[in-house]
């Protein structure tokens, strides 16, 4: 279903709710830049280093897209997806059963859900709206939750530091949404509904929350403009 939530005037903050998990796919596809060139980058990435029965945990799953990506891959792959949006929940587990996947969805709180034992944690697009806070805290669960040796990609959108570098991307990747078919008008709803609540960092900040929760190799796999993916290996 094709996104147009943002045509109509808005009243309320954004949230994840029925109206845009029914339209997500098409949102985030048309959103970020080269989500699916990055997303296809993390499946190899984890598919190289991860045995056949790693477990894989996607926080912040939303519909499921890289789980079903790393599933094609590697079947073998133990992968369970956690998202606390019951209606992006309904839509994975549809596709789950349309695609004859093993892949094991949770409805549940990333900051608060418990694991262990993990081969590798994917936490993409879903740390800039927690609270700054407490990203700290949730990183260093995360450390924690994974064997040694373990992977943990972080996928965000970006702050950059010079006032004049971040207005000017902040204005390339809105001229990019409007290539992909949003209006002018769109782009400003979604920016207003999104203020306060999507907070992101800079770069060199994520790789030092990463750094700071003991991750031992931290580097950028990926980035467009304001948007970049971080692995880091525990």
């Amino acid at each position: 279903m094709k996104d147009e939530i943002f045509k109509q005037p808005i009243l309320k903050q954004f949230e994840f709710d029925e109206n845009v998990a029914s339209v997500f796919d098409d949102m985030i596809s048309r959103s970020v830049p080269f989500y699916d060139v990055s997303s296809n980058l993390i499946t190899q990435i984890l598919v190289k280093y991860l045995d056949n029965q790693a477990f894989i945990i996607d926080l912040g799953c939303s519909t499921g897209a890289l789980l079903f990506k790393l599933f094609e891959k590697n079947p073998k792959f133990r992968l369970c997806g956690v998202d606390n949006s019951k209606a992006m929940q309904e839509i994975a587990k549809n596709k789950a059963k349309a695609y004859g996947s093993k892949v094991k969805f949770i409805e549940a709180d990333a900051l608060t859900f418990e694991f262990n034992s993990a081969n590798a944690v994917i936490l993409n697009y879903t740390l800039q709206f927690i609270r700054p806070l407490k990203r700290v805290n949730f990183i260093k669960k995360i450390y924690d939750g994974l064997e040694e040796g373990g992977i943990f990609i972080l996928s965000e959108k970006l702050l950059y530091e010079d006032k004049k570098l971040s207005k000017n991307m902040i204005e390339i990747y809105e001229e990019y949404k409007e290539k992909n078919g949003y209006s002018k008008y769109e782009i400003a709803q979604k920016r207003q509904a999104l203020e306060n609540v999507l907070i992101p960092f800079s770069e060199d900040e994520n790789k030092k929350l990463l750094k700071d929760a003991g991750f031992k190799v931290v580097e950028t796999i990926f980035k467009w403009g304001n948007f970049a993916s971080f692995m880091a290996i525990k």
